[in-house]
């Protein structure tokens, strides 16, 4: 692999942030990357067995070919891949900000890429690992998984859902799942220790708590029809309905459910129904249709709705960033969300561009702290976009696969 620079992103903020690392943490007397009540003796503060802690982001990409099923972990600050296992016929990638889970139609593989970050809300710490081979889960391409610090939910096209031990993953296996009594309309999400999800009834939609043994606690009386779409955000868990939002919170012991709506009918061909955003920020994405975006303003909770070329992919920073959208032409557009002018655009970056998505294999715009990525499979390159630069190309990076499938980690 060829890696071409105009600057690196890194080496600017290591210094500071050891510094803030280091006077952030000093107060605190113990507390590790997760919690272990049944530890007979204190850690150091943010220490992980078998992984480096770093003072900075570690972020890595997935990459994946489904032809020949070769698989590759980009590491973005050193510039290096890694191999791992091959896996064939993968038509979907997703992630939760360590592992990615590859879906392919009768099995989904799973990846620990060796890259991941520990919130501690006025801090974080940042891990580097070996990029490791978990092995295989029975979830098919249509199956949807979340997952928080402690359980990845699996839910399938029947409604069943399943949780896996994900402390148990971290150590390289997959443990035996267990099943939720009855069946769920679409995702299940982990929040706030408890799984958020849909049940019918009546022939209504509505939004059910469970704990995590799967029995349900008091839940906010509200319904959502046609369910589609989520993200996690500080704020709470946005849950895409055909009317608009909900946004799901934990307060004082008990979940509240506001609703966000787009303020008029929006045809279903139009709806929100798959967010992008970067992790940690309040401001969501999602295609408006065949020539326009969403942008859901999760603090003000406000739609816009900002007019574009045909979309290919989507995404923002947020907290004052371009809104960056792929469009068929192949060049990546910055628009201003306040005013929805364009405000800067790169030259084509895509070797063929790809305008159907519904097999969900799609060039992507995967988007960090500082920097965004774009996968061009028939190039077989990731380009690197200084989103606060003009949408300047700061690195590509040549690769011996087609990176058909993306997905970033270590934010």
């Amino acid at each position: 692999m060829t890696v071409r620079r105009n600057i690196s992103p890194w080496a600017s903020t290591a210094l500071v942030l050891t510094a803030l690392l280091a006077t952030s943490c000093a107060g605190e007397e113990r507390v590790t990357a997760r919690p272990d009540a049944s530890s007979p003796s204190p850690t150091a503060h943010g220490y992980v067995e078998g992984a480096q802690e770093a003072a900075e982001q570690q972020s890595r990409l997935l990459l994946n070919d489904p032809g020949s099923g070769r698989t590759r972990v980009l590491d973005l600050v050193t510039g290096k891949v890694h191999r791992t296992a091959d896996v064939k016929n993968a038509v979907r990638l997703g992630t939760d900000g360590r592992f990615g889970y590859l879906r392919a139609p009768d099995s989904t593989h799973v990846i620990d890429s060796g890259a991941w970050m520990v919130d501690h809300g006025d801090h974080v710490h940042y891990y580097s690992a070996a990029t490791r081979d978990v092995g295989e889960i029975p979830a098919g391409s249509r199956a949807r998984i979340r997952s928080d610090a402690a359980v990845t939910a699996v839910s399938d096209e029947n409604g069943l859902a399943v949780l896996y031990d994900r402390s148990k993953l971290e150590k390289g296996q997959i443990a035996t799942p267990r099943t939720l009594r009855g069946t769920y309309t679409g995702v299940v999400v982990p929040y706030e220790e408890h799984l958020l999800a849909f049940a019918n009834k009546g022939g209504t939609t509505e939004l059910v708590v469970l704990d995590r043994e799967g029995e349900r606690m008091a839940s906010p009386d509200v319904t959502c029809e046609a369910p589609r779409g989520d993200a996690v955000t500080r704020r709470g868990v946005i849950l895409g309905c055909a009317d608009g939002a909900l946004l799901v919170r934990a307060q004082g012991g008990a979940f509240t459910a506001e609703e966000i709506p787009y303020g008029k009918q929006i045809p279903a061909q139009d709806r929100a129904t798959a967010f992008r955003h970067r992790p940690g920020s309040d401001t969501l994405t999602a295609p408006a249709g065949d020539g326009a975006v969403w942008v859901l303003d999760v603090t003000e909770r406000t739609w816009k709705q900002v007019n574009t070329g045909p979309v290919v992919a989507v995404n923002t920073a947020g907290e004052g960033s371009p809104l960056l959208v792929l469009e068929t032409d192949g060049s990546v557009h910055g628009y201003d969300i306040a005013t929805g002018e364009q405000t800067a655009r790169t030259k084509s970056l895509l070797t063929a561009g790809k305008k159907d998505d519904s097999d969900g294999s799609a060039p992507v715009i995967e988007v960090d702290r500082s920097r965004a990525y774009v996968n061009d499979p028939e190039g077989k390159q990731v380009f690197e976009i200084d989103y606060n630069d003009g949408l300047r190309v700061a690195r590509s990076f040549d690769l011996d696969v087609k990176p058909v499938l993306m997905g970033e980690t270590g934010r």
